[in-house]
């Protein structure tokens, strides 16, 4: 067996031992856990996970390689990945590159050989906290200072949001969307697509009255990283725009319309991550099986001194899923309605968006 090369150190100053694949870099992050079993392409380009280092829970990373049509982002922006088995010898008929290929492409480091189990408890048990991924000879001192002296960073949104407005067409389309990019995951725009909508996608701090200025039949409040509270441009929008046109908001959409009508947002211990949670419907009582990654949560109980009702509840620590204004023409979900791995429990959130954009138009 080969030696070890690398090691992640944990800001509670433990140490794990792998090999090293992808980007052979060190690099500083957030570490958090995923739960989900497949989906790993799309989870180190979901632009959610930027300065974030994921441990897969799922022992088994990278035997169906990485596909050209799969990518939530075109330039991957996640921090690392930490597995227990990597397979660099893929079985997939339309692979064209391994894991490893692409992360070192993007200049993003993997280890392998770390016990994920233990690693996973910690994060449970502790939170969430700065890890370290390193040489293996990288002596614990001198890495537990560098990690102490890393300062999380506030301004990934403006990073990972695009430049210059996009556009994503779709023939006969009957509506406009504007689709503001906190870090928006490429499903959503086709969803959009499928469901008759031509698709302008804009920087994160366009304002309302460019937004207007498109005449868009309704406006689409992305996912992305970080604190919903240091995204004030998207926030500002919400509260100018909320009432003259549809709006639905995903993910940070869904904490930034919250933010906007009055609520709270928190800190979680550890988030939400995979595609396995329960959240139940409250009009209808039905239970959703959803995907979710999100380290933000909107403070239930402040809800109750805004106008916004709560529609969904997540059923394995309470927290709100979902928030609706009929006055205002908004709602909003925190969970990935475009990743359906009920396959479709939340297929009809699209479907919502699409009736208010029709009765808005009458």
């Amino acid at each position: 067996m080969m030696p070890y090369d690398k090691k992640i150190v944990l800001e509670n100053g433990q140490e794990f031992y792998g090999w090293g694949f992808g980007a052979n870099t060190q690099a500083i992050n957030e570490i958090v856990f995923n739960t989900s079993m497949v989906g790993y392409q799309e989870i180190i380009s979901d632009p959610s996970y930027t300065d974030q280092m994921v441990c897969m829970t799922y022992p088994l990373i990278g035997n169906y390689g990485m596909t050209d049509e799969d990518y939530e982002t075109k330039v991957p922006t996640m921090g690392g990945l930490i597995v227990r088995e990597y397979n660099d010898l893929p079985s997939n008929f339309r692979y064209t590159k391994t894991l490893s290929e692409v992360l070192d492409e993007y200049g993003i480091p993997g280890i392998c050989g770390v016990d994920t189990r233990k690693t996973t408890r910690i994060i449970r048990d502790e939170g969430s906290q700065k890890v370290m991924i390193t040489n293996a000879d990288t002596p614990l001192a001198e890495a537990l200072e560098s990690v102490e002296n890393y300062v999380i960073p506030t301004d990934m949104v403006s990073r990972v949001s695009c430049k210059k407005r996009w556009y994503s067409r779709t023939p006969n389309h009957r509506y406009d969307v504007v689709a503001v990019d906190c870090g928006i995951k490429l499903n959503i725009i086709r969803k959009l697509n499928e469901k008759g909508c031509n698709v302008t996608v804009v920087p994160y701090n366009t304002t309302s009255e460019e937004i207007m200025k498109m005449q868009p039949d309704g406006l689409l409040l992305s996912n992305g990283p970080g604190n919903p509270e240091d995204v004030m441009p998207v926030i500002n929008v919400v509260k100018e725009l909320k009432g003259k046109l549809p709006i639905f908001g995903i993910c940070l959409g869904h904490q930034m319309i919250s933010l906007a009508l009055g609520a709270k947002t928190f800190k979680m211990k550890f988030g939400h991550r995979g595609g396995n949670h329960p959240v139940m419907n409250m009009a209808t009582g039905k239970i959703e099986i959803t995907s979710q990654n999100h380290s933000y949560a909107v403070d239930c109980e402040s809800l109750k001194n805004t106008e916004l009702s709560l529609t969904h509840k997540n059923l394995l620590d309470n927290t709100a899923e979902g928030v609706e204004c009929v006055k205002d023409k908004l709602f909003s979900v925190q969970y990935h309605p475009e990743s359906a791995p009920g396959p479709q429990d939340s297929e009809y959130l699209f479907d919502k968006f699409i009736d208010l954009m029709e009765k808005e138009a009458e």
